[in-house]
């Protein structure tokens, strides 16, 4: 990977890149929440009220009354019995599966799951089978594949960042035994996907009963740091055997106070959901208009991969000359040769919206 150029975000939907302001369709922030004033304000206040770190583990003298009014906060809006902050989104996963190393005969595992999962996989002390993403019919096979009597996890992103589809939980769920684990990591679903924006598991219609729910603050929140959405039970697990979590740094104040603010908006500002859902639609909407093929994924992400050579540059020089920055990326279980990410939020404009449909019409009709 090649890393890329910096750059400096402002006026919550531009960039600024190689000195012009650019429109920006990319990132995770759907709400544009890191900008919020009232989450601004959250963070300045928790800066000002508690300092930046508490620069210990929980379990020594880093254990804040912010992280479980924050915790509280989390199982409230999402319905489940308990919730437990980890320092990063990335963490959340890796904690659940050393808590429960060795439990299970058999992780199972959607081929294009975040990097994340495959990491927390390896921890769960078990072998590994990857079936098709999102085919729960080749799911069914890896399970008849493992024996009776076998104990398994099944593991997959509920809404996947490269494209915005939902995982069908609901068919998992269907084909996996009674005794059987999901971990579904939602950091992309969590505060889009859903009536009230619950994520992956609301969008689905299941129970939370054999589901271990692992969100971000970061994206829809705006914030900082990951969250494990469990049982009491799995809680005080955790607690116990996750050297991960024991000796880790929780996050900095000021960011749990800005998180409890955010949470907060996306609970009860509906308008939010709204906003995107309606923007996400239009931008969708515009490009089948014009004949391009859009898949019908619920999540505010189109995705276009270049077929041709030379086809990505072309693209890229043609959003650069409308005034919108071309977010092009290699990101690990994406195409092997980049692709275009095109992330919509509740903030950008029409004219934005506008903007992105006729230059993609444009070139990709020329291209084909």
């Amino acid at each position: 990977m090649t890393e890329p150029e910096p750059l400096q975000q402002f006026g919550r939907t531009y960039v600024r890149f190689r000195g012009r302001k650019l429109s920006y369709f990319s990132g995770c922030d759907y709400f544009r929440l890191a900008s919020h004033p009232k989450v601004l304000t959250a963070l300045w206040a928790g800066a000002k009220q508690y300092g930046l770190n508490v620069a210990a583990s929980r379990l020594t003298t880093g254990n804040h009354v912010l992280y479980r009014k924050l915790e509280r906060q989390l199982a409230g809006f999402f319905r489940a019995e308990d919730a437990l902050l980890v320092p990063t989104g990335y963490l959340t996963n890796l904690v659940v599966a050393q808590t429960l190393a060795g439990n299970f005969s058999h992780a199972l595992l959607d081929e294009e799951s975040h990097p994340s999962l495959s990491d927390a996989a390896r921890l769960l002390d078990c072998p590994l089978l990857r079936f098709g993403h999102g085919d729960a019919a080749e799911l069914a096979g890896c399970i008849r594949r493992c024996g009776p009597g076998s104990k398994v996890i099944l593991l997959t992103d509920g809404m996947f960042s490269r494209d915005g589809t939902a995982a069908p939980l609901k068919a998992y769920l269907e084909v996996l035994p009674l005794d059987a684990v999901m971990l579904v990591d939602d950091a992309h679903g969590a505060g889009v996907l859903g009536r009230t924006g619950r994520g992956s598991v609301e969008h689905a219609g299941v129970s939370r009963r054999r589901v271990i729910q692992t969100v971000t603050l970061s994206k829809a929140f705006g914030a900082y740091g990951g969250a494990i959405l469990a049982t009491a039970a799995l809680r005080r697990q955790i607690i116990n055997r996750s050297q991960l979590f024991v000796g880790s740094t929780p996050l900095p104040l000021p960011l749990a106070n800005a998180a409890l603010q955010a949470v907060k908006l996306v609970q009860t500002d509906k308008s939010l959901r709204h906003r995107l859902a309606h923007n996400a639609g239009y931008l969708k909407q515009g490009l089948r208009t014009a004949g391009l093929p859009v898949p019908d994924a619920p999540g505010p992400i189109v995705a276009v991969v270049p077929k041709r050579p030379g086809a990505a540059a072309r693209i890229s020089r043609r959003l650069l000359e409308v005034g919108i920055y071309p977010p092009f990326i290699h990101y690990p279980g994406g195409p092997a040769g980049g692709y275009f990410r095109f992330v919509v939020s509740s903030e950008h404009s029409r004219r934005q919206l506008d903007g992105l449909i006729g230059a993609l019409v444009a070139e990709l009709r020329q291209m084909s």
